[in-house]
């Protein structure tokens, strides 16, 4: 049975309205992003595993959030261009979401009922949460703010669910 999280509607960065279905075979970290952030340039560590494990079933897709401390204020044309000319993203970033509150997106609202590694789910804590989903839907790790998504542990997460 399909997971229910590739059913969700989301937006693009052009506003044209899709799923992540197209994903359900793949490895996928998504993660809420922002642009002035002292953990921004996290975007580089995801590009680097979007480059190093693409061919191989894998893909980051960012959402960007401004709900912490205004740091995503740009619209989603300015955050694009930002992601591509400073940190060269050619992963997915969709458009601006609230993964937190009364708005909270139906993705997140699926996301954060994933414990993390200490047992707690909730609230995302702040840009640049991380939640690995492998193929066919699982939820199978949340990684909080702080923790790099190149670290060793979290790297072997992700090739534990890649294809050999």
């Amino acid at each position: 049975m399909p997971s229910p999280l590739y059913d969700i509607p989301i937006q693009t960065a052009a506003g044209e309205s899709t799923t992540l279905a197209g994903l359900s075979d793949k490895v996928v970290l998504v993660v809420n992003v922002a642009s002035r952030c002292g953990l921004t340039p996290q975007y580089a560590d995801l590009q680097q595993l979007q480059t190093e494990y693409a061919d191989r079933g894998f893909t980051v897709v960012g959402f960007p959030s401004n709900q912490f401390n205004g740091q995503e204020p740009g619209t989603d044309e300015e955050i694009q261009a930002f992601c591509s000319a400073t940190f060269g993203v050619d992963f997915p970033v969709f458009a601006k979401i609230e993964v937190n509150g009364e708005g909270r997106h139906p993705l997140y609202e699926l996301l954060t009922t994933v414990e993390d590694e200490s047992g707690d789910a909730g609230d995302v804590a702040w840009n640049f949460e991380k939640f690995l989903i492998a193929p066919g839907g699982e939820v199978v790790s949340r990684l909080r703010p702080k923790t790099k998504p190149t670290d060793p542990a979290f790297v072997a997460k992700i090739e534990q669910y890649l294809p050999a």
